[in-house]
């Protein structure tokens, strides 16, 4: 069984899928780079709504197609282009580029690639026919290597056909460096490749170079990216892209001997031009690639390939991106896509694969509001991106169809929330809001294959109808919380199936941006729980009144004359005071839990206070209560069995 039999199992199901972040106007959350409509790259923010449009965009100074360099030591800082320096702060670009006027002395390309050293923060490359280092932010460069691109282009492809010429075999120096990939593991190791089909590697930071092209790279090849491993300084990945040459089969390159030999490692992928290759950073072995058609996974170090297209559309993969836990994918078609949590792909082996039930570990989550907009909604037809999933993304499998539960524990052992298969959905109230703004329900699947769900950080929500925010997004409206935000910690999470359970741990923090302090998040916390449990112990308290006062109204007609009549009667004026004080005790939890809830910020002194008086004011009405069952209803039952009636419970 080779390397793509044995993992299909995990992402074959539909339940991991790639989600569009970006149209012409809209781009990803914290991704820089890509393309729209105006011919410039920028940066983009995660939406306040829940969505990512033109809003959130914003230039950086470089055109369309250009590379982008964010400043590792000054975020507000990037470079990119042919070579600029933006400034998020002004908003001023300046050129810095080697030649402040183009004299012909370098060759450079619109793409030409910019990039920090991953060891060095204060290095940044950046290529034409040679490369150049810069470690003052450009205001000077120095140039580390000579002209690394082929001298002549003797053997001309039969796909030039009728505009081939003999001065083509003799013509001047045409090629640039198409790619850098600086090592993980040595400051001083660089490899390059070249969109003439060359690959040259220094292991003393530019003094001396090695061309370690492999013979089967010619000419007309262009080696579009290459990848140093993060594991391995002797090993390398080199995408080659043929197009040029009429081959429009897949080359991916691999050296585990610092270039002296390489290997053609492309079993399993179709005939599709590859344009990117990149190891993940985490876990050795695990490859993906980007053709002119899909993403490829490798779970092997390249020895076999499969499909992780997923549900994207037949694109371009121009470049792609492994950012924490997430697949950023570049399109040639102006757009990003992200394949959010890659945390199973790193977990999956042959002895996962072959078990009847999998829990994959989650990743770490972050508390944070996804959805902040206070004013009315975005109109559905404004394009826009999709921010990543609001919660805790839990992955799991099943072999076989099943029963199976999922629970949520804290630190101290006890459950925070409980979802199952039995679920029903929740109560949609009809009150004309369009079905086109409400997100798809999720339940939590027992069918066969991998699945993905998300835990929205908070406690079990009231047993009420839903209800929505004026914001809404667009197919992506999730009722309001009505139980409490869990707080930053350790949790458990554990999947029972049939007779076996799996737990994992789940770390949460808070957003970093929070700058309130755990104390002040604890006292925020307890507060809206003792709400949460004060609006519960209230609709206990209605839903009894209710039954009390329909015993009441059944059993006056029963008895003509008598105490019995005034005591009852008694007994309903005392009730009817009793649910118009439950529905404003209702009120008032559900107002301040509102307030506390809806931001992170310290509890406001108004807000403790009130929140201590609707508790008092509960405590009133349960003594009240209480005493009803104490003094007045027994003595009501008594006379009641004299009369041979049933007595009121």
């Amino acid at each position: 069984m080779n390397g793509g039999e044995t993992f299909s199992s995990w992402y074959n199901q539909p339940t991991a899928q790639f989600y569009h972040v970006s149209t012409d106007n809209a781009f990803p959350y914290n991704v820089y780079g890509g393309q729209q409509e105006s011919g410039s790259v920028g940066i983009a923010s995660r939406g306040n709504d829940g969505r990512i449009t033109f809003r959130e965009w914003h230039p950086v100074g470089v055109e369309e197609y250009g590379y982008v360099a964010p400043d590792p030591l000054d975020p507000n800082i990037i470079y990119g282009g042919k070579v600029t320096k933006f400034d998020k702060r002004t908003g001023q670009t300046q050129n810095i580029a080697p030649e402040a006027v183009r004299g012909g002395k370098y060759r450079f390309i619109r793409t030409a690639p910019i990039l920090f050293s991953p060891l060095d923060p204060k290095t940044l490359f950046y290529a034409g026919n040679v490369l150049f280092k810069t470690q003052n932010g450009g205001n000077s460069w120095e140039v580390i290597s000579p002209d690394l691109t082929r001298e002549t282009y003797p053997e001309i492809p039969a796909s030039v056909g009728v505009y081939t010429t003999p001065d083509m075999k003799t013509m001047p120096r045409r090629g640039v460096i198409y790619t850098i990939a600086p090592s993980p593991l040595d400051v001083n190791l660089i490899w390059v490749g070249t969109d003439d089909g060359l690959i040259h590697v220094t292991r003393d930071g530019g003094k001396n170079w090695s061309n370690v092209t492999p013979p089967a790279i010619t000419a007309w090849s262009k080696v579009s990216i290459m990848e140093a491993s993060h594991f391995d300084p002797n090993t390398a990945y080199a995408a080659v892209n043929r197009i040029r040459c009429d081959d429009l089969r897949p080359h991916i390159y691999r050296t585990r001997d610092g270039g002296k030999t390489w290997q053609e490692i492309v079993a399993g992928l179709p005939n599709d031009p590859i344009n990117a290759v990149k190891e993940d950073p985490l876990k050795k072995g695990l490859l993906f690639a980007g053709s002119e058609r899909m993403v490829a996974v490798s779970f092997d170090d390249g020895d076999h390939w499969q499909s992780l297209r997923l549900n994207m559309p037949a694109t371009s993969i121009r470049d792609l991106v492994i950012k924490d836990d997430d697949i950023v994918v570049g399109t040639h078609g102006r757009s990003f896509w992200i394949l959010d949590d890659i945390t199973p792909l790193r977990q999956l082996t042959p002895a996962v694969a072959a078990q009847n039930a999998m829990l994959y570990k989650p990743q770490l989550t972050y508390r944070v509001r996804w959805n902040m907009n206070t004013d009315t909604p975005i109109p559905q037809e404004e394009p826009s991106g999709d921010n990543p999933p609001d919660g805790a993304v839990i992955n799991y499998f099943l072999k076989n169809e099943s029963e199976a539960t999922l629970e949520i524990f804290d630190a101290a052992g006890k459950l925070v929330r409980k979802f199952s298969t039995q679920d029903k959905p929740y109560t949609i109230p009809n009150n004309n809001v369009p079905e086109y703004w409400i997100r798809p329900q999720q339940i939590l699947s027992g069918a066969p294959g991998s699945h993905r769900f998300v835990w929205d950080l908070h406690y079990t929500p009231l047993d009420e109808p839903a209800s929505f925010s004026i914001a809404a997004t667009y197919r992506n409206s999730a009722p309001r919380p009505t139980g409490p935000w869990v707080m930053p910690g350790t949790y458990t999470v554990k999947l029972t199936v049939g007779d076996q359970s799996f737990t994992q741990p789940l770390l949460i923090k808070m957003d970093p941006r929070v700058k309130s302090t755990p104390a002040q998040l604890q006292q925020q916390h307890d507060l809206s729980l003792d709400c949460y449990a004060g609006q519960k112990k209230v609709a206990e308290l209605q839903t009894a009144v209710a039954s009390l006062r329909k015993q009441v109204a059944l059993t006056l007609p029963l008895v003509k004359k008598g105490a019995i009549p005034a005591s009852l009667q008694q007994l309903e004026q005392t009730l009817t005071v009793q649910n118009t004080e439950l529905s404003r005790l209702s009120r008032a939890f559900a107002g301040v839990f509102n307030v506390l809830q809806d931001t992170d910020m310290p509890a406001t002194s108004q807000a403790l206070a009130a929140g201590q008086e609707a508790k008092t004011g509960l405590e009133q009405v349960a003594l009240k209560w209480n005493a009803l069952y104490r003094d007045v209803i027994p003595g009501i039952n008594a006379q009641l069995k004299k009369m041979k009636l049933q007595g009121i419970e």
